[in-house]
């Protein structure tokens, strides 16, 4: 896939375009709630409900963007949760016991962080690529 609005083979649905930005936005608040609160950005992003209701809401449509541009996003988000919980989850098996004896509590935040981070960049990249009514690259990998 190249980056090209007309990349499509199906017509796209007025109403999916809308899905898809009502996706972003629920991700992108669970972000800022991370941010905004004592939780971390990838805890919020990861465990809270708007993007646990974003996650939902992309297995229920993801069906009707494929073969679109838009099924590009709808891999990126899903990849993009997924990936950031699997991090977070050898983040935490291997610092979280050196925790304990503080050694590997600043390593433990430190991913936290970058999970975090990188997850936001994720989610603002795509939504930027949306509104631009761009496909991501490589088909949203």
């Amino acid at each position: 896939m190249d980056n090209s609005p007309t990349d499509t083979t199906v017509a796209v649905d007025p109403s999916l375009v809308s899905w898809t930005k009502l996706m972003y936005a629920l991700h992108g608040a669970a972000i800022v709630i991370g941010a905004l609160s004592p939780a971390f950005i990838v805890t919020a992003f990861l465990f809270g409900l708007p993007s646990i209701i974003a996650v939902i809401m992309n297995y229920l449509k993801r069906a009707d963007a494929k073969g679109t541009w838009l099924e590009s996003h709808f891999r990126w988000q899903l990849r993009t949760f997924w990936i950031a919980a699997a991090a977070l989850l050898a983040v935490s098996l291997v610092f979280g016991p050196l925790s304990l004896i503080l050694i590997g509590l600043p390593f433990l935040i430190g991913g936290f962080v970058l999970i975090g981070l990188w997850a936001a960049y994720r989610i603002a990249r795509g939504w930027m690529s949306l509104n631009d009514g761009r496909a991501l690259p490589n088909g949203g990998a």
